[in-house]
């Protein structure tokens, strides 16, 4: 098969990018042929002010992206991001030159205007429930500013009106199941929206069992939405003698962080070091206070069999619910965290899930599991597949 992938990368590489890259390379090792076309958002300041100006529709993006399909007649064209340089304007350009679409949700962005769910440190959905993408300016929801702000809404409410998700996506790849129960509560249609989470490489055999591991691990941003702040108050007052806490990761609250008694920050590390840290560690914390996607560290951490408390928010709930209630604790609550984090004292507690963590990432999050998915959503997008009941039509 041949696959058009575009995306919009961002200033600031992120998760997104790296799981369009690991996707192309799955395939290409399957055998399919793959053709990766990235643009990004410019440096500039000027530049980005045009950009946005024209992020609702963008005659010559769709132009460009028109071109690239009728040159290349791929089978199927799998877009991860347009946001804000391509817009959704690529959309009805590929349709025109005759190829089916996959687009995967990695954010909320089509309902939400900062694209997180996510407003004064607690998850919101107003414009969710509301059906109006406006509130976003009213709040300075993206990046604090009005007027950026007022181009993300009108890019959600401009792409309604011309039912460009109605009309010019085949099949929509959401990475849960909550993501998908939101984007269809935000407009979206529920026939063309199917679950296929990511996927992570295969660390290997973990070098110390979880129940022999002091290590406690918290690895993302040292930003208030990650929650390490909730996490480092929980540590202190858990008192856990004989574990240690190690938090990865650089941000804004590093300094707020540093300091702390029983903590250490080991600051930015590779994906190499994280996950030789996880295949030796006793368990990882993801106490975030929003509805994180589908976290690759989380998936990461079952890969290496080891087991994730994590706030029963969004998605985790759906997610981790097979380790069992222990491993999910109300979100920004340090009272409660601590008391769960007493929990990872128990040998057995914490050996039994660190097998259930392997089994969990090998059923749902390995690359066989991820190559399948891909494969079987560009069967449902060319029509091979009903959407609906998985049979051959």
């Amino acid at each position: 098969m041949k696959i058009l992938q575009i995306h919009n990368q961002y200033r600031q590489p992120g998760g997104e990018d790296t799981v369009a890259t690991t996707e192309a390379n799955l395939l290409r090792e399957a055998g399919h042929t793959v053709i990766e076309h990235r643009e990004r958002n410019p440096d500039g300041n000027l530049a980005a002010a045009g950009d946005l100006l024209r992020a609702p529709w963008n005659p010559r993006a769709a132009g460009r992206i028109g071109d690239l399909v009728r040159r290349h007649q791929p089978d199927v064209t799998h877009i991860h991001n347009t946001w804000y340089h391509l817009t959704p304007s690529v959309f009805r350009a590929v349709r025109a030159a005759g190829s089916p679409t996959v687009l995967t949700l990695h954010n909320y962005r089509l309902v939400c205007a900062n694209s997180m769910l996510l407003r004064d440190g607690k998850p919101c959905e107003l414009c969710v429930a509301s059906g109006n993408p406006w509130y976003a300016v009213r709040y300075r929801c993206y990046r604090d500013s009005a007027v950026q702000s007022a181009a993300a809404a009108a890019t959600i409410a401009i792409n309604r009106r011309r039912q460009t998700w109605q009309k010019d996506v085949d099949l929509f790849l959401a990475l849960t199941d909550f993501a998908r129960r939101k984007m269809i509560e935000g407009g979206l249609p529920e026939q063309r929206i199917r679950v296929k989470p990511n996927f992570v490489s295969d660390p290997g055999r973990r070098t110390l069992s979880t129940a022999e591991s002091d290590l406690i691990l918290f690895v993302g941003r040292l930003a208030p939405e990650k929650g390490p702040d909730v996490l480092v108050e929980a540590w202190q007052r858990a008192n856990l003698e004989g574990l240690r806490l190690e938090i990865i990761g650089d941000g804004d609250m590093r300094e707020t962080l540093a300091g702390r008694p029983g903590v250490a920050l080991r600051g930015q590390l590779d994906g190499d070091q994280v996950r030789k840290l996880m295949l030796r560690a006793r368990a990882l914390v993801l106490p975030s206070i929003w509805y994180e996607g589908l976290s690759m560290v989380m998936l990461e951490a079952l890969g290496a069999g080891l087991p994730v408390l994590a706030s029963a928010l969004g998605a985790m709930p759906d997610v981790l619910h097979t380790l069992g209630e222990s491993w999910l604790v109300d979100p920004g609550d340090p009272e409660a965290l601590a008391d769960r984090l007493q929990g990872l004292r128990d040998n057995d507690l914490v050996g039994q899930a660190g097998v259930g963590a392997r089994a969990l990432y090998d059923s749902r999050y390995s690359p066989p599991v991820g190559l399948a998915g891909l494969e079987d959503a560009y069967r449902h997008a060319r029509g091979e597949v009903s959407v609906e009941d998985g049979s051959d039509r």
